[in-house]
């Protein structure tokens, strides 16, 4: 799925039940987290719940020029693990400088994102598109 399509089923839903209940379905799509990968160093700060963030960085090649940053991750809660699932479709398999650039607040907003949650899931968010994009930073930064 990219983001168009990630967009188009948002469209598609006519009220935030029925978009709540996709967000969780994304959510139980993705890929189990490793249980290697549950370290304090995946953990992301800043959330109400429990959540870990995996990345791999592949380095730059020739093709590219850029390192491609993939991700995987979990929580104990079920609508995070959902916004886990929209942020991998945003960010993951993507080379370091876009997502260090890209402007999640956008889709957040044609989604409805920034006008239906709560609080504390606004700054989880936050905090975990801080993280993906500190990561990508950091990549960038190894290349230099």
């Amino acid at each position: 799925m990219n983001v168009q399509d990630l967009l188009d089923d948002f469209e598609f839903l006519d009220d935030w039940e029925d978009r709540y209940r996709y967000v969780i379905e994304l959510g139980r799509q993705l890929a189990p987290l490793a249980p290697e990968d549950r370290t304090p160093a995946n953990k992301v700060n800043g959330c109400a719940s429990q959540v870990w963030l995996a990345t791999k960085v592949t380095p730059a090649n020739s093709t590219s020029g850029q390192p491609i940053l993939t991700f995987a991750g979990d929580s104990d809660a079920h609508i995070v693990r959902g916004l886990i699932a929209i942020l991998f479709i945003v960010f993951s398999g993507k080379p370091a400088d876009e997502i260090a650039s890209l402007d999640v607040k956008k889709i957040f907003n044609q989604i409805g994102l920034d006008e239906h949650l709560s609080p504390q899931r606004s700054n989880g968010l936050i905090s975990m598109v801080a993280r993906i994009k500190t990561d990508a930073q950091k990549a960038l930064a190894a290349v230099e």
